[in-house]
């Protein structure tokens, strides 16, 4: 009778195990959908999330945060891979502080195991990093990492970044479950990037066109050439996030580009600066007509000559204005060293921007030309009334004035007829004069003006020299400098330039000439081994006599460093 209860017991025991085990696996499937199903939300939240931002910077960050929750990883990071395909070019990350980054140091460009999802990009999960044939290692400050995971962003099947994951929370390691997620969450934000570019791609677009319409209003309206080129330089350098503009246009008659205006970092470096058309980045840009780029222009060699004039200056572009033979001249940007490079997607929209420029300040001067075309039209008519009519009049009045004289018998008055007489043939001379002012042309011809001249002389000492002097001008100098004073200063620079090339030793030199509308400066230095004690000075009493002859002076001045910095002004004369 007992063993037959305790049979019972037994078996009233175990369906009740059996429903306790039934009942805990079935809350086990439960917490787990109930899990599932808060991760799917929690997706879904993800990506409503990143597709409702549309500036790129804040859908790059939203994709990185929104990475890192979904796997519970305490790092995470998107790099972005940059134009060659092969380095990381941007990196967002999540879970870094700045002081930490600020101690680590530039940010990685694609080595190690991030190079390998770059190379294969495909989804990766590592258990422990340093196990890994292409672990890199980190670098001095780097916090400690081992469980990874990594999966690409593909934007219209082409592969725009990485999200790395690092340090799964509780020491756990990254799943299938949180590749998948991950995964899913990776197609949402190429969508994402896709939508943002294509939104910032039209604003640049928008942006482009109404600084076209304002450069094109601004010259039909009678804007001045100078100032159209300043808008061009600055709008160019807003839109482009560009740290420099610089504008370089032909000189008349030379081989040389002048810098007419520089906008920005080390602006005033550039001003003036004239540059050889031959083997210069500006030079190579107005010769074939399309942009040049350069990646460092700081260490470019094609870059403007003498001292470095672009310090914390990297990626730089030269754009012509215009296209094939009627290039206007050049538009060089540059960035900042720690910015990316131009890109086509940047560089397209700018040619075109620059071209339409070109075409508004075609338009504008064929305007300005009809209104000149009109002027002298009407000065003839000027002349030609002037002639027919008022000299004809005056010379008759002059001819009966003299025939009447002749009957008067008083003295006094007999002589102011005279007098009258002499006045009109001299009024009559003075107005040929003003007809013949009024017939002749505006511009005597380009080239012959003192910027071309003082820029043959120094192209002609070039080859004696063995360098290309730098050269810089500012101010009305073609305007306000006479001929007297600048035929003068022509044999200044010459016999300068020559001076150097027969006894500095130097292997560089700089032309500086400015004037203010009151006189003019020349400003010749070198880097050689300055005047010696006792030698010829010819030369340089030929300088200051010239400069004493028009009422200016000269100076010659060393630095202990060797060298010499030669200084002569004279007023800037009459015209």
């Amino acid at each position: 009778m007992a063993g037959s209860e305790r049979d019972e017991d037994a078996r009233v025991r175990l369906p009740q195990l059996r429903l306790d085990e039934l009942l805990e696996e079935l809350q086990a499937r439960i917490d787990a959908a109930r899990g599932t199903r808060d991760r799917v939300h929690s997706l879904l939240e993800a990506v409503l999330s990143v597709g409702r931002e549309l500036d790129l910077e804040q859908v790059l960050h939203g994709i990185v945060e929104a990475a890192a929750a979904l796997v519970d990883a305490q790092y995470a990071a998107l790099g972005v891979i940059g134009p060659d395909g092969k380095r990381l070019s941007a990196f967002h990350t999540v879970g870094v502080s700045e002081e930490e980054i600020a101690r680590i140091g530039h940010y990685p460009e694609g080595h190690g195991i991030l190079g390998e999802l770059i190379r294969r990009p495909e989804p990766l999960r590592v258990g422990k990093l340093s196990d890994h044939p292409a672990s890199y290692g980190f670098p001095a400050h780097h916090p400690p990492m081992d469980t990874f995971l990594g999966v690409p962003i593909r934007v219209r099947d082409q592969v725009f970044g990485n999200l790395y994951l690092t340090e799964k929370r509780g020491g756990a390691h990254f799943d299938e479950e949180d590749e998948s997620v991950l995964s899913t969450l990776a197609v949402a934000a190429g969508v994402a990037i896709d939508n943002a570019r294509l939104y910032e791609e039209s604003r640049l677009r928008e942006r482009w066109l109404r600084a076209n319409a304002e450069i094109t209003h601004g010259l039909m309206s009678g804007s001045e050439r100078g100032s159209a080129l300043a808008l061009i330089a600055e709008r160019a350098r807003e839109i482009t996030g560009a740290a420099l503009a610089v504008v370089a246009v032909p000189m008349a008659d030379t081989d040389s580009l002048t810098v007419e205006l520089a906008i920005g970092q080390g602006a005033d470096t550039h001003r003036g600066l004239v540059l050889p058309v031959d083997d210069s980045l500006l030079g190579r840009a107005f010769t074939s007509a399309a942009p040049v780029t350069s990646a460092d222009i700081a260490h470019d060699d094609r870059a403007f000559p003498g001292p470095q004039r672009y310090p914390d200056l990297g990626p730089a572009v030269a754009v012509p204005i215009g296209s094939g033979e009627g290039v206007r001249g050049i538009v060089l940007l540059v960035r900042a060293a720690d910015r990316n490079a131009f890109t086509d997607k940047e560089i397209e929209p700018l040619q075109g921007f620059a071209a339409q420029a070109a075409v508004a300040m075609e338009l504008a001067e064929r305007r300005q030309d009809a209104e000149q075309i009109a002027v002298l039209e009407d000065r003839d008519r000027i002349a030609r009334d002037l002639h027919d009519l008022a000299i004809q009049r005056l010379f008759a009045t002059g001819m009966t004035l003299q025939s009447a004289g002749r009957f008067i018998e008083h003295k006094e008055a007999s002589e102011r007829v005279l007098r009258a007489v002499d006045d009109l043939d001299e009024t009559i001379k003075i107005i040929r004069s003003t007809i013949f002012g009024l017939r002749s042309p505006t511009d005597a011809g380009g080239g012959t003006g003192l910027r071309a001249r003082a820029v043959r002389v120094v192209g002609e000492a070039a080859p004696v020299l063995g360098f290309p002097p730098s050269v810089r001008m500012e101010g009305l100098i073609d305007t306000h400098v006479s001929k007297e004073a600048a035929d003068h200063l022509v044999a200044v620079l010459s016999e300068a330039l020559t001076n150097i090339a027969r006894h500095a030793r130097a292997d560089r030199a700089g032309v500086v000439l400015e004037t203010d509308g009151r006189e003019v400066r020349l400003t010749v230095s070198d880097n050689g081994v300055g005047v010696p004690a006792g030698g010829r000075r010819s030369g340089l009493r030929n300088m200051a006599e010239r400069a004493e002859q028009l009422g200016g002076t000269f100076d010659i001045t060393g630095s202990a460093d060797g060298g010499t910095t030669l200084l002569w002004r004279v007023p800037v004369g009459e015209r």
